[in-house]
């Protein structure tokens, strides 16, 4: 069975910080309201040298090239923890954990090229766009004309075909079919 995330909102957070300053231990918080011990670790650092606005949500950071190659190499130069770089940068911690992963992968100039994020566009999935009468060739008019047709005609024999199955099904039961 899965764990559900939880989401834990400001006045919780807060809450959680009180309780450790008044000496419950990470453990005990954790598993009494289901907050992982190590977002419960970065939310503590952050409360230390921040206070309460530490535990708001930060903007993202539309962090380039230069900026990514800093953050690594302070933390390679000065032995960082993964909190303490995060909390210096104000950048998340799984995001540099990301940007480590691709440099020890496929080197420091795979930062550079960012990818696109979503779904990508639709340019030739589905069918094209419908055109107006007056931005069509007459060739273009002519055959959406006979298409259209041909949609009716097979439409009208199936009609035909239907109503004739419900004439011959009353006609075995003895009924006559309606003038209609």
């Amino acid at each position: 069975m899965s764990k559900k995330r939880k989401r834990h909102g400001y006045a919780e957070r807060l809450k959680y910080m009180h309780m450790l300053e008044n000496g419950f231990s990470r453990d005990y918080i954790e598993h009494r309201f289901g907050i992982n011990n190590k977002l419960l670790g970065y939310l503590w650092a952050r409360y230390r040298s921040e206070g309460p606005l530490g535990l708001l949500k930060k903007q993202n950071v539309k962090a380039d090239y230069a900026f990514k190659l800093a953050v690594l190499r302070d933390i390679e130069e000065n032995h960082l923890t993964l909190v303490d770089a995060s909390l210096k940068y104000n950048v998340s911690s799984s995001r540099i954990q990301v940007w480590r992963r691709i440099a020890r992968t496929q080197g420091y100039d795979a930062l550079a090229i960012t990818r696109p994020r979503g779904r990508p566009p639709k340019n030739d999935m589905g069918r094209p766009r419908k055109k107006k009468p007056e931005e069509m060739t007459e060739l273009e008019r002519l055959r959406y004309e006979n298409e259209c047709l041909r949609a009716e005609n097979a439409l009208l024999k199936k009609v035909k075909a239907l109503v004739e199955a419900r004439e011959a099904r009353l006609r075995e039961i003895g009924r006559k079919p309606s003038k209609n």
